[in-house]
């Protein structure tokens, strides 16, 4: 290649009378090799870190430790670089360099599923091939006038080949990277929402075609016309993998997998079969990486691929792959852009190249009746590059089809691309700030002959049929139906773009070999088919459901998203614990108690925890509810569910006020110093008070007064103690279901001292104690916080948001 110097070194022979004849390894090239992969991986997590709250991928990390050793940087310091990469390790770093991409090809076959593929909608379809048009006609002017504005003025030479040059060139711009659009979607919040779904499977087909184009494209551009040889014998490759080898595969896999009878040595040869692809389609002429992708692509999706990816994607994404990506940065010469004074044509094309697919997609998604705003999102999300698009860079680099002013031009458009889709989305459709310029959503506020629209999240089976237990309770009719949006929440880890891809297909059942899905995908088909179950018994309740792939620590905004897409008056929760055999309750797991109170805090709407204890199992014919009333809006919330409930035949609603009078009626004076003013309407216990007898009269005079059995009455309560034995006496009379308010509001000097006792404080003071075990209750509980008072604060004062007092207008 043009202005690059050939590096020779003295290679010691050791031992000349053997078949190795090379340096002792362990001694001179081992140490060398472990310091490059140390070096490699510790930095680009560095700067992972770092660029996280700006939703970069890892990718990003691993190409800017290149970068750091380009010429500006530490790169101007020769003895640096030399210690981090002596010319003697290049050759092993490279070798290693390109077995990790081997092995990240294989991966990314692994993760896209054939059958959806395969099966895709036509309009995903269209709109793939329609990113596709704008690069494909108008990247090779883009070339041309790039040749031309650099070649006047540039102090670097072009390449004198031109036609691969122009295929290569074409070919990278129509590339999109699948694995780092989930990631995106992720971090962005965007997984369930429809502009997710069909940006996911618009990337898988685009992803495809990318791969398409690559085996078809790319030998031309190496081995000339001699190449339809090498495309007619990958082809044929390629065909008798996913039609001959494929079906022998899928049998023997689903035999091994039913009967459990995987071993290390069966993996190993399953392993080994990633590295013969990649020599045969080697052979042929096309690149290694396609047959180890085809390898991937035909092995079957499920408990198997589940069990490769968790052992090997760490060691390949995290210590692998670093090696390879860094390098694309250290080819980068940014300098030659800008030394030379055209600099700014220069930059405009880079700008154009990035900007080709956005358009490209924007015209298609008018054209199927998009708004504006999606079409742009969706091209952005398009635009971006992956691994795929690097890899045809460094190829190029290789066969120095590319010089260095074409490689660090494209290289820059392809990092730009995708370095600004996640600030620029994030920017544009704001998806975590849309919920709070919302009116209060809350039961209350419903007519009687609204529909009500409820947000069910479950993360299992079990907790999926407790919560279709108390839906089923809401009484929906004709007249006043309820719309249930189910999400199954999944963890996303590094590994969960199969998961993201099965969360966009209609059925789970069209995969093959049913019986070999993953724990993962068999818990929520599970879930899918018992919410359908629900929606095929009954007429007036319309069931959807969706998959919210996202870390947890991050999922509860998912829920806020999702809630305020679906316009959701309630969110309902599974609590943390489970009913055992032994009819105590035992934690199912602690995170899910994290994001209970993170759906609590800032909810779009009201937001219903239901502890379970064993409800399925009550009559809904002969229900009686308990709804314990103390005062605020949370009771009064409350107090709307179960009138809602009330209307169901057969079901008996208790109402039981209680009156804070003396010592219990003392407000906590403490709560005004500390909120620093921003609770002044929130203590108002007059205001509250007129709120709730004006709710309470508005309930017995229409429900009360006309229905037998719907029962009203009032209790004193003079300290906390008449309160533990008003309950104990409440639970001797008996239950199936408690209804009460968290109690966020309440400013009462009592309940704040019973507070500091609370172990799960999402669930209030009453809530808490009815869930307790040592309360020895059988009865369930669905404990209610309604929307526009704050949220729930985890700390002993409670405290409202800035926009409280707005709310409270609405609210009186």
């Amino acid at each position: 290649m043009a202005n690059t110097v050939p590096a020779c070194y003295e290679v010691s022979i050791v031992n000349p009378n053997q078949f190795w004849q090379t340096d002792r390894v362990l001694k001179t090239e081992l140490p060398v090799l472990a310091f490059q992969i140390a070096f490699t991986v510790v930095i680009s997590r560095v700067f992972f870190a770092i660029f996280k709250p700006l939703h970069q991928t890892r990718l990003i990390s691993q190409i800017a430790v290149g970068l750091l050793l380009t010429p500006p940087l530490l790169g101007r310091y020769t003895k640096v670089f030399e210690f981090i990469f002596p010319v003697t390790g290049v050759l092993n770093v490279e070798l290693l360099a390109h077995i990790g991409l081997i092995y990240y090809a294989f991966l990314s076959g692994l993760e896209m599923n054939l059958n959806s593929i395969l099966h895709v909608k036509k309009k995903a379809a269209y709109i793939a091939i329609a990113g596709i048009v704008f690069p494909v006609v108008i990247a090779p002017g883009l070339y041309a006038l790039f040749r031309k504005f650099y070649g006047t003025h540039g102090t670097l030479p072009l390449e004198d080949s031109t036609n691969n040059a122009y295929i290569i060139w074409t070919v990278i711009l129509t590339v999109t990277g699948f694995p780092v659009v989930a990631h995106t979607l992720a971090e962005l919040k965007l997984l369930y929402t429809g502009l997710g779904k069909a940006a996911l499977t618009t990337a898988m087909i685009s992803d495809t075609y990318g791969w398409i184009l690559f085996t078809l494209l790319l030998p031309f551009s190496i081995n000339g016309k001699g190449a339809v040889y090498t495309v007619l014998s990958t082809i044929a490759f390629i065909i008798i993998c996913i039609f001959v080898v494929r079906p022998i595969i899928q049998w023997y896999f689903d035999r091994k997998v039913d009967k459990d009878e995987w071993d290390d040595n069966e993996l190993l040869f399953i392993m080994m079969g990633v590295l013969a692809s990649s020599c045969i389609t080697d052979f042929l002429g096309a690149h290694s990486i396609v047959g180890a992708f085809v390898y991937g692509l035909i092995l079957p999706h499920g408990k198997f691929a589940d069990y490769v990816m968790s052992i090997s994607d760490d060691f390949v994404g995290g210590f692998l792959t670093p090696l390879f990506f860094s390098g694309t940065g250290m080819r980068l010469m940014l300098t030659s852009i800008f030394a030379q004074p055209s600099w700014p044509l220069t930059l405009l094309i880079v700008l154009l190249l990035c900007a080709l697919k956005i358009v490209s997609t924007l015209c298609a998604t008018v054209f199927f009746g998009m708004r504006i705003r999606d079409g742009l999102t969706l091209g952005l999300l398009l635009n971006t590059k992956g691994a795929m698009a690097l890899i045809m860079l460094n190829i190029a680099w290789d066969r120095a089809i590319f010089y260095v002013p074409t490689y660090a031009v494209l290289a820059s458009a392809v990092i730009l691309m995708t370095i600004v889709v996640s600030p620029v989305i994030n920017g544009v459709y704001k998806p975590r700030k849309r919920f709070e310029q919302n009116k209060l959503k809350t039961i209350q506020k419903l007519r009687v002959d609204a529909e009500l629209r409820m947000i069910a999240c479950v993360h299992n089976a079990r907790q999926a049929a407790s919560i279709i237990n108390i839906i089923e309770s809401f009484n929906a009719t004709r007249i006043s139906p309820v719309h249930v949006s189910a999400l199954c929440l999944v963890e996303f880890t590094g590994r969960a773009v199969s998961v993201v891809a099965a969360a966009n297909r209609e059925k789970h059942s069209s995969q093959t070999g049913g019986q070999n899905l993953t724990r993962s995908q068999e818990e929520t088909e599970s879930i899918g088919n018992t919410f359908e179950a629900l929606g095929e018994a009954y007429d007036a309740i319309r069931i959807q459901t969706l998959n919210v792939v996202s870390a947890f620590t991050t999922i509860h905004e998912d829920i806020y998203n999702a809630a305020e897409e679906k316009r959701a008056s309630l969110v309902l929760l599974p609590f943390h614990k489970h009913l055992s055999s032994e009819g105590t309750l035992e934690v199912t797991n602690v995170v899910y108690k994290d994001i209970n109170q993170n759906v609590m805090q800032r909810a779009s709407c009201s937001v219903g925890i239901f502890v379970d204890r064993d409800f399925g199992a009550v009559p809904k014919r002969n229900l009686h509810i308990l709804m314990l009333f103390v005062g605020g809006p949370d009771d009064r919330e409350a107090l709307a569910i179960a009138w809602r409930m009330a209307g169901n035949p057969g079901t008996k609603l208790s109402v039981v006020r209680i009156l804070l009078l003396d010592e219990a009626a003392e407000v906590d004076t403490s709560i005004h110093t500390e909120a620093q003013g921003i609770l002044s309407a929130v203590v108002d216990t007059e205001k509250q008070r007129e709120l709730d007898d004006e709710y309470l009269s508005t309930f017995r005079l229409t429900a009360v007064n006309n229905k037998d059995s719907i029962s009203y009455s009032e209790i004193d309560v003079h300290n906390g103690d008449d309160i533990l034995a008003v309950l104990n006496e409440l639970e001797k009379v008996g239950c199936d279901l408690y209804i009460v308010g968290q109690g966020n509001c309440r400013n009462s000097h009592v309940f704040s001292n019973f507070l500091e006792w609370c172990d799960c404080l999402e669930l209030g003071v009453i809530g808490d104690i009815l869930a307790s075990n040592n309360f020895g209750s059988r009865s369930s509980v669905l404990v209610v916080q309604q929307y526009g008072y704050g949220g729930m604060n985890l700390g002993n004062n409670h405290k409202a948001t800035d926009n409280f007092e707005s709310l409270v207008v609405k609210t009186g």
